[in-house]
């Protein structure tokens, strides 16, 4: 896979397939690389993705905006743009939007989910 850069003003959004009032914007997915999958995922007000799992996947998130919640180590943690998770493989994480606008996240899948 060739080096890629993505510009903001080119980075088109669709409907996420699992959750609804989710929007992702793809970059990175296993077809173009067996080492990681790379998303920035805009979460609606109000919206959560529920408590879920990944194996083998770790899961690296880093909130680029807005305010919610994360279930991490089996409580749920306040989030605000600036904070960063880190998910092992098998861990229980899931997110929610509390706040009044868009909660972005930018993730890291590796290896990529499929």
């Amino acid at each position: 896979m060739p080096s890629r850069f993505f510009r903001q003003q080119e980075m088109l959004f669709a409907k996420h397939p699992r959750y609804g009032n989710v929007r992702i914007a793809t970059f990175v997915t296993g077809a173009d690389t067996k080492a990681a999958s790379v998303c920035l995922l805009d979460i609606a007000a109000g919206t959560d993705i529920p408590v879920h799992t990944h194996d083998p996947q770790v899961d690296s998130i880093f909130v680029v905006e807005g305010n919610g919640e994360a279930f991490v180590n089996g409580s749920w943690e306040k989030i605000a743009a600036g904070d960063y998770l880190f998910v092992p493989a098998t861990d229980e994480h899931g997110i929610r939007n509390t706040g009044t606008g868009p909660l972005k996240l930018f993730v890291h899948h590796s290896p990529p989910l499929l």
